[in-house]
């Protein structure tokens, strides 16, 4: 609880400064609901998003179609899986009534956000998706009402530091207040109502911001763990991964992730700003023919981790940004929220290694991409 409250700074709008004029601010919600007729699962995702608030507070600019800097209030929602959409409605920043005080909220039209509670409703029809390719959404409509507890948070450390962020060092921020996070309520998607549970929604939620985005692009996250030792389900464990090419003061870090596990509450942190626990992260991405492959293997002087994810990829998306520049640089930024695959945990012994934990996730949160000039 101590950590919960400790945090919460860091969940706030950061868009002030030079970052009102040229930045984005976002938080992400993932999670698992149940169709309330025939109890099958489906993975969703929420996200308000505000991207230089500054340049155009009364109107919504579309950096694609005008080759301006964007500035709006983007509501994002949808779902993975078959038929996955996501689906997007525009506000003009002036529009958003944001609360800034300790109990920070705000609110687009129907769309609220708090730490506590989150509800809100989109609609896209299919002429509005076909005619305006500059929204980057599908057709459909979704609406939600949820309450939100926040039980993991992740800190990664001095990077989102009160320094670090009042000097604007990092291009592109990470917080997860919540690695694992319980919602309770309901969701309709296209007129099919599913219910979230808190036991079973084995969700997700984080926040992004800064002035761009980083490639390449990874992101993997789980709560829903079970040990191949025991057989038993590890209620109070998850991990979360990201990062990929941070840059700080304008210079590129190549290919840092940051690895965090709670294991049935004990911390164990792969964290390249930690120099003292020497920590170390290798991870690569392949693409297949019905699978997208992650890999990643992290160390420090007490312990290896070593996470296969998969997932299919007919479960995931694109999921479509735009820059505070005005740019879409990711084609194909893998999206997902259905991969599974295998967490080994090590105790390092002299040059020996002594197996800690051997266990099997699902409903994992999985992400991957890269600049299209990456490919040039």
């Amino acid at each position: 609880m101590a950590d919960k409250k400790r945090f919460l700074n860091k969940n706030k709008y950061m868009l002030t400064g030079s970052f009102k004029r040229n930045g984005y601010d976002w938080w992400w919600h993932s999670f698992t609901g149940f169709n309330k007729k025939t109890g099958e699962s489906r993975q969703f995702f929420i996200e308000y998003f505000f991207i230089n608030p500054g340049r155009s507070p009364d109107k919504c600019v579309f950096g694609q179609l005008k080759g301006e800097h964007p500035s709006y209030f983007m509501m994002k929602a949808g779902a993975w899986g078959q038929g996955g959409c996501q689906l997007h409605n525009f506000y003009p920043t002036k529009q958003v009534k944001i609360n800034r005080k300790k109990d920070f909220s705000f609110q687009a039209g129907k769309c609220f956000y708090s730490e506590n509670h989150i509800s809100g409703h989109v609609a896209v029809s299919a002429q509005t998706a076909k005619t305006h390719p500059e929204f980057m959404s599908d057709a459909g409509e979704m609406s939600w009402n949820l309450t939100v507890d926040k039980v993991t948070p992740f800190n990664v450390g001095y990077g989102t530091s009160w320094l670090f962020r009042a000097l604007k060092a990092f291009e592109m921020y990470w917080h997860a207040q919540g690695v694992k996070t319980l919602y309770s309520g309901t969701v309709t998607l296209n007129g099919v109502e599913y219910a979230v549970i808190p036991d079973t929604c084995f969700g997700y939620a984080d926040k992004n911001w800064g002035k761009d985005y980083t490639s390449p692009w990874i992101w993997l996250s789980s709560c829903n763990l079970t040990s191949n030792i025991t057989r038993g389900k590890l209620h109070n464990t998850c991990f979360d991964i990201g990062g990929g090419k941070p840059r700080v003061f304008g210079i590129p870090l190549d290919r840092r992730v940051l690895v965090y596990l709670n294991y049935e509450g004990k911390k164990i942190e792969f964290n390249f700003s930690h120099f003292w626990v020497k920590s170390k992260v290798m991870f690569r991405f392949a693409e297949g023919d019905d699978l997208l492959h992650w890999t990643v293997s992290s160390e420090n002087k007490e312990y290896l981790l070593d996470i296969d994810a998969y997932c299919r990829r007919s479960d995931t998306i694109f999921v479509n940004y735009e820059s505070p520049k005005g740019r879409k640089d990711f084609d194909r930024l893998w999206n997902g929220g259905n991969a599974y695959g295998n967490m080994k945990l090590f105790r390092k012994k002299g040059k020996m290694l002594e197996i800690i934990e051997d266990a099997q996730f699902m409903n994992c949160g999985c992400e991957y991409g890269e600049f299209k000039t990456d490919f040039s």
